[in-house]
């Protein structure tokens, strides 16, 4: 049978090593490591136990077919654009670097910012800003319910002339409220604006496709939703970046430096597109592997199936959790909730550290963020972990 992405995917929980009895509903603080993955490490641990025929190529030939991978998860035609970044920090940087080069900036403009976004997508700026007197808009999230249509129409009203950039990600870290990317991108577009997407919570488990939304950057790291290793990330990077700045000069991201034998005549140019903004030691000789590995499986999946599945696995949670004044925000397409990422707003009484505390003491595992509980199921969870966060959550909050 061929697999289409209206197939749907039974339970994966066979191809990773999670314990019996343990309920891992937090794929949004850490994946945990497929077998797949894992054996991956292992085989290039074995590997590189003894380098002996190692050839120029093979510190370039990974990183390749990574680029490649990734590449096809986001509709993106053009590999040469991808850099391997350590950490979305890193990426953001690159931005903040090369934001003096934007044809048309201006002092008094202005970057625009979701409200709560995560820390790395907000302190990049507070040097740029006052090099280059820029201000920064955060566009709040709005009181009552449901959010995620004000939030959205709110943000796209704040975009304007003055507007710089906007950094927005596909689905809120903590809430997981779903922004269209594609009116943010054309309404940036319509401006002269730069988009930068942080996609560390969606890419991989989140269809996303770049050729419509058209951003200038997207910014992902590898150990959430693309299953792979800590401190190895990707990144695009649009023409925008084209002969930019990157934030070190890396003797890989030179023309021709797989030329071994001549690395010590001098090279002033970089490789095409995004090489300029490869960290260094991009060979990341053990993880790479793991990243690759983690990479296609998740083309077999296809991130539209993962989305599918756990809708209906959490379906039948949300109706018991809501009568006990929980409130999740509703599914409105683009504007709504994700289901891979679900925040769930506990009653005024709770509190959210007390709760994710009782949870985490019958071994099930959310994140508390800010006043929400952040629930986020993968294809490693099954209906009795959905059980037993219904029925811990149920005794605390009756209490």
């Amino acid at each position: 049978m061929t697999l289409t992405s209206q197939t749907p995917l039974d339970s994966q929980k066979h191809l990773f090593a999670l314990p019996d009895g343990i309920h891992y509903i937090n794929c949004a603080t850490r994946s945990p490591y497929s077998l797949a993955v894992e054996q991956a490490g292992h085989d290039a641990l074995r590997k590189h136990a003894n380098p002996f025929g190692l050839h120029p190529d093979d510190f370039f030939s990974g990183a390749t077919r990574v680029r490649s991978l990734f590449s096809d998860l986001i509709n993106n035609d053009d590999p040469e654009r991808i850099a391997v970044i350590p950490s979305v920090s890193y990426g953001m940087a690159v931005v903040a670097r090369n934001l003096a080069r934007k044809p048309g900036i201006q002092r008094g403009q202005r970057i625009v910012l979701v409200d709560s976004e995560f820390p790395s997508d907000v302190y990049a700026w507070d040097h740029v800003c006052q090099e280059l007197d820029l201000s920064i808009t955060v566009v709040p999230m709005p009181e009552g319910t449901p959010k995620g249509p004000r939030w959205n129409e709110q943000l796209l009203n704040a975009i304007s002339p003055d507007t710089a950039l906007v950094v927005a990600p596909p689905n809120h870290w903590m809430y997981g409220i779903r922004f269209d990317l594609e009116a943010i991108g054309q309404r940036a577009r319509e401006v002269g604006a730069w988009l930068a997407v942080d996609g560390t919570q969606s890419i991989g488990a989140l269809p996303f496709d770049l050729a419509a939304v058209q951003p200038d950057a997207l910014i992902c790291a590898g150990y959430k939703w693309l299953l792979g290793p800590y401190s190895l990330g990707l990144a695009y990077f649009g023409p925008a970046f084209d002969d930019g700045v990157p934030l070190e000069e890396s003797w890989m991201n030179r023309l021709n430096s797989n030329q071994f034998h001549r690395l010590m005549e001098r090279q002033p140019a970089y490789g095409p597109k995004a090489f300029r903004y490869n960290m260094g030691e991009t060979t990341n000789f053990i993880q790479m592997p793991m990243l690759e590995t983690a990479l296609t499986q998740l083309l077999e999946w296809q991130p539209a199936r993962i989305q599918a599945y756990g809708k209906n696995l959490m379906a039948p949670a949300w109706p018991a959790l809501e009568a006990l004044g929980c409130y999740v925000e509703p599914e409105q397409g683009p504007r709504g909730r994700s289901h891979h990422l679900v925040g769930l707003w506990l009653p005024t009484h709770a509190d959210p550290m007390a709760v994710q505390h009782a949870l985490q003491a019958e071994n099930v595992s959310v994140s508390a963020r800010a006043g929400v509980l952040r629930i986020a199921p993968h294809l490693y969870n099954v209906p009795e972990d959905v059980d037993a966060l219904v029925r811990v959550l149920t005794t605390v909050l009756s209490n």
